[in-house]
């Protein structure tokens, strides 16, 4: 399973940094093969538990990549998803490329009222994986041209900004770029995908399919840092894990869960 690995060279200790994203999954080994063949990644290691997928030759953990960790779950997902993926496209043939290669893969085109006011389509399309979890495919944008197949981790929100603060506390990563509505975090090396807050109406329901994973680096106490999160901002959250694991799970100021991993 996903082990422990020296801090990102040449880069300044953060309390905690961003390691991975873990995926609810009724089947993780199938979700994850979707996952490992839409991305062009391969399936790593494979338990009971869980099954993870990085990118061909990746040493975790590293900011070039969020790896994807399927862990399974019983209940079907039911609402739009608050935590989505958005791949990257070098070109509109590239795009329309991808869209295609994902359709044959298992992927569904799906709405989810991706209209502007004027009533014409939006630039990107819209899909759902096999599980139902909607994700987009961009059309180019240079932002994204050295990001790698995932543009960004995307979280939908009511305040950006101010949610933006507190995940850079615990992600380690500093906002790289603000809009209206929007804001965006990268690692401190300017590699890898975007992790971005987006405000859309509505308020969170119900605990989130997709979540981010945190961890402090090594020779850090968990507790020191759970302690740290929470005076940012964090709460405890109950997403039935028990007792018997050797992390914490909290949520942010507006409730999405994440957990708080044993050093790494």
């Amino acid at each position: 399973m996903l082990s422990g690995s020296a801090p990102f060279p040449g880069v300044q200790l953060m309390a905690t940094r961003l390691v991975h994203v873990v995926v609810d999954a009724n089947d993780p080994a199938r979700l994850a093969r979707f996952w490992a063949d839409a991305l062009d990644w391969v399936v790593g290691d494979v338990a009971d538990d869980e099954v993870d997928i990085w990118p061909k030759g990746y040493s975790y953990p590293d900011p070039s990549a969020l790896p994807l960790v399927f862990v399974p779950v019983s209940e079907p997902k039911q609402d739009k998803n608050r935590v989505h993926l958005d791949l990257a496209s070098t070109s509109k043939k590239d795009q329309a490329k991808l869209v295609k290669r994902l359709r044959d893969l298992g992927a569904t085109p799906v709405d989810i009222g991706q209209y502007r006011s004027d009533e014409q389509e939006v630039p990107w399309t819209v899909l759902a994986d096999p599980e139902g979890n909607e994700f987009c495919v961009l059309e180019p944008r240079e932002l994204y041209m050295d990001t790698g197949p995932v543009a960004a981790v995307v979280t939908d929100c009511t305040h950006p900004k101010r949610l933006a603060q507190f995940w850079t506390e615990a992600a380690g990563w500093p906002i790289a770029w603000t809009g209206k509505g929007i804001a965006g975090l990268r690692a401190p090396d300017g590699v890898g995908p975007y992790l971005e807050l987006v405000k859309v109406p509505g308020d969170k329901a119900a605990k989130n399919r997709w979540h981010p994973d945190v961890a402090p680096y090594l020779g850090d106490e968990l507790d020191d840092e759970v302690a740290r999160l929470r005076e940012a901002g964090a709460t405890k959250a109950d997403v039935g894990q028990g007792s018997g694991v050797n992390w914490t799970v909290l949520a942010d100021p507006e409730g999405n869960e994440f957990c708080v991993l044993t050093p790494r």
